[in-house]
């Protein structure tokens, strides 16, 4: 989603710098603190990894005229210690236990990826659903013996439900 948002942005003329992992590809300009993701990376930590993206980027906070955040949460507790606007897509809320965090910095501006999967108090600016580059995956006129799922497996998205279909 954040690759999407990113390489629209600069196919219009936008100057965006992505903070991602080094071995990411983009058009933008590339900050990467670590090498590759954690996924990949057996002798990371996640969380490590996570922090060191967020704190890089808001250390930089002055150099941007906004920061997007795809990161759920976490990057909520930086937002109060610099001048830089702060925009927080949020992706689902994976349990009731983060909502105090969004409770305390509801004034923050949010952006939901459905209109029902909102939480009240939270100053949304926009619903803007999830795209995909349609030309990557090109409609085939037979269906194939395989079931393909592209998304976060939690069980809120029914995958459940698919692969009960499938079988």
């Amino acid at each position: 989603m954040a690759s999407n948002v990113t390489e629209g942005l600069v196919s219009r003329g936008w100057d965006v710098t992505l903070f991602a992992t080094g071995d990411s590809v983009t058009q933008a300009q590339l900050h990467a603190v670590v090498d590759k993701g954690y996924e990949e990376d057996p002798a990371a930590d996640s969380k490590v990894a996570e922090y060191l993206h967020i704190s890089e980027a808001f250390e930089h906070a002055g150099e941007f005229d906004l920061i997007h955040s795809h990161y759920d949460f976490m990057p909520l507790s930086y937002t109060r210690l610099i001048k830089t606007p702060v925009l927080t897509t949020i992706h689902g809320f994976s349990s009731a236990k983060i909502m105090p965090i969004y409770q305390k910095y509801h004034d923050g501006y949010f952006v939901s990826v459905s209109d029902s999967d909102r939480a009240i108090g939270l100053n949304y600016l926009a619903t803007v659903y999830n795209g995909i580059d349609l030309s990557l995956y090109p409609l085939q006129k037979h269906g194939g013996d395989n079931l393909v799922f592209l998304g976060r497996i939690h069980p809120d998205k029914g995958v459940h439900l698919a692969i009960e279909l499938q079988s």
